[in-house]
């Protein structure tokens, strides 16, 4: 079930109806954990059992740790939780990886071997609830928070639907007191959530699919030379295709929940406006890139001790990130480069930081513009599906082999370059602007015919939308 289907715009009408009867909290908090079990089991109904043994096993590490009388004790509980639930995402999701390459290293070794044929299918959003759990049971070891009072309250932190297959990665801190207490939107929170809902179909069903996805398929899928102006057209496509289909789907979760009366924490900050890789990890799938910092970065050592230590940190967890994406290779370089700019731009803003020249605005927009360039060519590595497929595309946007035929037709280039400058446009209009406070400012019935413009483009757009791309991972 996703979020662009009429299945679910029956299902979620049927569960805000049952949540705002006059029922018991306790009742109207079972009404949620039980659509959350549904709304996953639309997918696979078996792999409901995985959420189940992540709630119980981190449930009761959790409550071991923080009863635990020694360092000891509470350090082999929490490493109970953490290996547990690495091993089940290991074996669902990089099983095959690990077969083929051990493979490949027994045949470059002389060694001829045959990986057993791995059909082990991926749970849909395995990555992102894995994260959650072990945040709980990792915020109580390091002692931020302590275990929930309520296994309903925590089952419900686990398996809340509107975020469960693609994030954002909520902590225990933002969700379980929301779980506390009786709370009920107002209107205005309704008609807001609504308003979200709306937007973030948009983007994934009429920009995402509609305009961009064709554009970025024919490019990737071309087995020929690329002209350059091809390339990166089907690359810039790309970065706006998947901004689109994944803040598409954290925009509507946020909505979603925001109708039931719950509030989640925002995951995108208009990253194509950002000046500096920090600053495009400050604004691009804010609740993995905190993650990753508070629980990796931070624990191997951050940046106290020395520089050396500081690029190695940031280059583990930039590859790691990487890896969370993807069990392919092209993935760990996708992350590898993203972790080799963060290193190259703190070298230097540690001898060129100062210069005051950068606070200019003409400095400013170069190196933003530099940092949406640099970024896309990692977007190339990203969606290509092999090496071959990638080195061809970034060939022919550096020129290196720039000898191609045009491919595009006249309407997917100015539909893409009229779409992408756009979208740039209200990233940078938008860089330290909130989108509430803004609608607000605007007259009710621009206000409504945007809406109702965006409803009727969802409508005519529905039946060639897809799955949203994160939940392959």
């Amino acid at each position: 079930m996703t979020f662009n289907s009429l299945t679910f715009l029956v299902f979620f009408a049927v569960v805000v109806f049952a949540h705002r009867l006059p029922l018991p909290w306790s009742v109207k908090k079972t009404n949620l954990l039980l659509a959350s079990y549904v709304f996953y089991a639309a997918w696979n109904p078996p792999f409901v059992v995985l959420l189940w043994l992540s709630t119980v096993l981190d449930w009761w590490a959790a409550r071991r740790v923080h009863e635990a009388k020694t360092e000891g004790a509470r350090r082999g509980f929490m490493l109970v939780s953490v290996v547990t639930n690495l091993g089940l995402l290991a074996y669902f999701k990089y099983g095959g990886f690990v077969l083929e390459n051990f493979a490949a290293g027994m045949n470059a070794a002389g060694i001829a071997w045959q990986a057993p044929e791995w059909d082990i299918i991926l749970p849909v959003g395995i990555s992102f609830y894995t994260f959650q759990t072990m945040s709980y049971t990792l915020d109580v070891y390091l002692r931020r928070s302590k275990p929930a009072d309520s296994l309903l309250d925590f089952s419900l932190f686990v398996t809340f639907f509107p975020q469960l297959v693609a994030g954002p990665i909520v902590r225990p801190t933002d969700l379980l007191p929301q779980f506390a207490k009786p709370r009920t939107a107002t209107p205005p929170q309704v008609l807001w959530g609504l308003m979200l809902m709306t937007l973030g179909l948009f983007q994934k069903t009429v920009i995402a699919d509609g305009i961009l996805a064709p554009t970025v398929d024919e490019v990737y899928a071309a087995k020929d030379l690329l002209a350059p102006t091809d390339a990166w057209l089907g690359t810039l496509a790309f970065s706006g295709q998947i901004f689109c289909d994944f803040a598409g789907y954290t925009t509507t979760a946020i909505g979603c929940s925001l109708v039931l009366g719950f509030s989640l924490v925002d995951n995108f900050r208009y990253p194509y406006a950002a000046i500096g890789f920090s600053d495009f990890w400050r604004r691009w799938h804010i609740s993995l890139s905190t993650w990753l910092r508070d629980y990796l970065y931070v624990p191997l050592g951050g940046n106290r001790k020395g520089p050396a230590r500081t690029y190695a940190n940031l280059m583990i967890t930039m590859l790691l990130g990487g890896l969370w994406h993807g069990a392919a290779w092209t993935f760990v370089v996708w992350g590898g480069l993203h972790g080799f700019y963060l290193c190259a731009e703190r070298f230097l803003k540690g001898r060129i930081g100062h210069w005051a020249v950068w606070d200019r605005w003409l400095p400013r927009i170069g190196l933003a513009l530099l940092t949406y360039a640099l970024v896309n060519l990692t977007w190339v590595f990203f969606r290509a599906q092999d090496f071959d497929t990638a080195w061809r595309i970034i060939s022919a946007m550096l020129l290196f082999d720039p000898g191609g035929k045009p491919l595009l037709d006249t309407w997917p280039v100015y539909a893409t370059a009229a779409t992408i400058g756009l979208m740039l446009l209200v990233h940078w209009t938008m860089r330290s602007r909130e989108l509430h406070a803004e609608v607000q400012r605007l007259p009710a019935w621009l206000v409504g015919l945007t809406w109702g413009g965006m409803l009727f483009l969802i409508a005519i757009t529905q039946s060639d939308s897809d799955a949203f791309i994160y939940f392959q991972f």
